[in-house]
């Protein structure tokens, strides 16, 4: 597509270049699952589990009392569904109680509650309403909190956390009409001015965007003597001069989400609220995710439990052909799939929180696979639970409630959770995210033997390097601890799970050792197999998942907390995937991606538009994307700032 008139034109390398430059490039702690990529099955990373200090366990467990009981008591989920908006007086609630602040620190006002216990809060309330969580989260994952708390000043923090932590509502700024994962193109503008910056363009999904008192902005500024320009983050006051909320978004799921279209026209920005230095945005984006992506992961988990709940309830209660659903093979094994699932995906989520807390290890691999683990189980499981349900599942709960049933919204749970595979990086994109840090060791020692652009001194520099590196680390990749049949026996309690902790360290191993190999035989263009580079994330995800899952079996034994059971939920996942992971495997090298890439060429040739034959076109006109033309609004301002 090309770019619209006041669209930055990139290439394709210019791109690559700016996500490279806005990567974390250094790795000063240990990470678990970078060295499982890397063929090293560090268990003793995260067994044992790390624990919460009592003070911390103490303010969070109180706090989520007084949610819980907010949940039950304030929150309509049904009404937010039907008139597609939460109620002024359910944010004024929420406000009144701390929740804003959960995150912030108390000498800000906050209620300084740790990553467990803010996920934990985050699964609670978005079991009650999944907008309102979303709502929490876009607020203090991305939006201004966390930034402010990683890179801003401490006059920016002193002038905006208390806000944030009590009466403001916060919304991150990124995405344009025609901008989304290539940030290369952001048109988005901030023209130094003085004192000021005056910033011009087009904002779209802006959520919290229609209701937000304070904006983290992304914007370009032009290179000019005295500034270093670049793309910048700024803090800037939602009801500035020049701002004009467009329209408020509609979607299939989320119906209460305040999302909109923000337009910037001459809008006149204080140097001071800036974040960092210039040319730092997308770093500053890329590290408050790291943390912020635990969240959307949280309230996978908080929909798996509700899954659980009704799959348990409603298959006991329902009966066909002389007995209950559940006891039917077909029905139950769905039921085992949501029930291990969500004991994984806990698993998963309270131990990189935990990591996160600690702050001993880098988690920015564990985060994103969290977040890509969580948002495709989650509406894997959402959609078994429709499936259970029968035709009821896909029955609006106000249905079936009018004709006199249980009102249970198992569709619009599968409605609300598909927006997570979309969400602060789509699954395609986090494929990408994660293997590029995953095979960033191999990068830093033998990048240059497939960059083009360098000289043959520094590939022959790179290829010695490379050599010792190699003559090193292959070896250690041939045998482990996997392959002898007493590793990690402290795992073997009432059921003996040391046989999938020795399947993750086998299989470490052999996903580093294709990993070479896909290096060794497509080198340049390895970043162009985009469906292998897939399936290498996912089977990290799945052994990451299969390590905590075995993990945390073992934590809640040690503290009396379920542990026969928690053992036998571990062991019902980890064979569930292990199943995956050998299909995966399998489909490393045998796959139809060669002939999908032909056909794709095909269909964008038009030589199957005689397959398109034969159907009527419902699609409205317009253009496919909105112009974004900077300029003064022709709109009416549709923000709607909640005091």
């Amino acid at each position: 597509m090309s770019a619209t008139p006041h669209q930055p034109t990139v290439t394709e390398r210019e791109a690559r270049q700016v996500a490279e430059a806005a990567r974390e490039q250094d790795w000063r702690k240990p990470s678990f699952a970078k060295e499982l990529f890397l063929g090293r099955f560090r268990l003793d990373l995260i067994h044992p589990h790390p624990m919460p200090a009592e003070d911390d366990v103490q303010r969070g467990e109180e706090f989520l009392a007084k949610l819980r009981d907010f949940c039950e008591t304030k929150i309509d989920s049904a009404r937010i569904e039907r008139e597609a908006q939460i109620p002024d007086e359910v944010i004024d609630g929420l406000k009144d109680i701390g929740a804003l602040g959960m995150k912030i620190d108390t000498k800000y006002g906050g209620l300084g509650l740790t990553q467990v216990y803010y996920n934990k809060a985050l699964a609670l309330v978005g079991s009650a309403n999944p907008a309102i969580g979303a709502l929490l989260s876009a607020h203090q994952s991305i939006g201004v909190p966390q930034p402010l708390k990683l890179f801003g000043t401490q006059e920016q923090k002193d002038v905006f956390l208390p806000r944030c932590a009590r009466t403001d509502i916060s919304a991150f700024l990124l995405t344009e009409p025609d901008v989304g994962s290539d940030p290369a193109r952001l048109a988005t503008s901030a023209v130094p001015d003085g004192d000021d910056y005056v910033l011009d363009g087009v904002k779209l999904w802006t959520t919290n965007g229609v209701v937000a008192d304070l904006l983290v902005v992304m914007a370009r500024v032009p290179k000019s003597e005295g500034h270093k320009g670049g793309i910048t983050a700024f803090v800037v006051e939602a009801g500035s001069e020049g701002i004009t909320v467009e329209n408020r978004n509609a979607f299939m799921g989320l119906r209460g989400l305040e999302n909109g279209v923000t337009r910037f026209h001459q809008v006149r920005v204080p140097a001071a609220n800036r974040i960092g230095p210039e040319g730092a945005g997308l770093k500053i984006a890329l590290t408050t995710l790291n943390t912020g992506r635990l969240s959307l992961p949280a309230m996978c988990v908080g929909a798996g439990k509700w899954c659980l709940k009704i799959a348990r309830e409603w298959s006991a209660a329902r009966e066909q052909w002389g007995k209950p659903v559940a006891q039917h093979e077909a029905v139950g094994a769905k039921i085992s799939f949501i029930a291990a699932t969500t004991f994984a995906l806990e698993a998963v989520v309270d131990l990189s929180s935990q990591m996160a807390d600690e702050n001993r290890n880098d988690i920015r691999i564990e985060a994103a696979l969290a977040k890509l683990f969580g948002s495709e189980m989650g509406c894997l499981m959402a959609d078994e639970l429709v499936q259970i349900r029968g035709g009821r599942g896909f029955e609006t709960a106000a249905s079936l409630a009018a004709r006199g049933e249980r009102a249970v919204p198992a569709e619009q749970i599968l409605r609300d959770l598909r927006i997570n595979r979309i969400f602060e990086g789509s699954t395609e994109i986090m494929h990408l995210l994660i293997a590029r840090e995953a095979v960033d060791a191999h990068l830093s020692v033998a990048g240059d033997l497939i960059d083009p652009d360098k000289s043959l001194s520094d590939k022959a520099k790179a290829g010695a390097n490379a050599g010792v590196f190699y003559a090193k680390w292959l070896p250690k990749l041939v045998a482990g601890p996997g392959q002898l049949p007493r590793s990690y026996g402290e795992f073997n309690r009432h059921v003996d799970l040391s046989p999938h902790l020795r399947y993750v360290e086998r299989n470490a191993r052999k996903l580093a050792r294709s990993t070479f190999y896909a290096m060794s035989r497509w080198q340049g263009r390895m970043e162009t197999k985009q469906g292998f580079l897939g399936r290498i994330v996912d089977i990290g995800a799945e052994l990451f998942a299969m390590s905590a899952a075995c993990v945390r079996a073992e934590h809640l034994r040690l503290t009396g907390q379920h542990g026969r059971e928690a053992y036998q939920l571990a062991d019902a996942f980890c064979r569930q995937s292990r199943i995956r992971v050998d299909e995966l495997f399998g489909r490393l090298w045998s796959n139809t991606d060669d002939l999908d890439r032909k056909v794709v060429k095909g269909v964008l040739a038009g030589t199957y538009e005689w397959l398109e034959q034969g159907v009527i076109d419902p699609s409205g006109d317009g253009p496919w994307i909105a112009d974004a033309t900077p300029g003064p609004s022709r709109k009416e301002n549709v923000h709607r700032p909640i005091r």
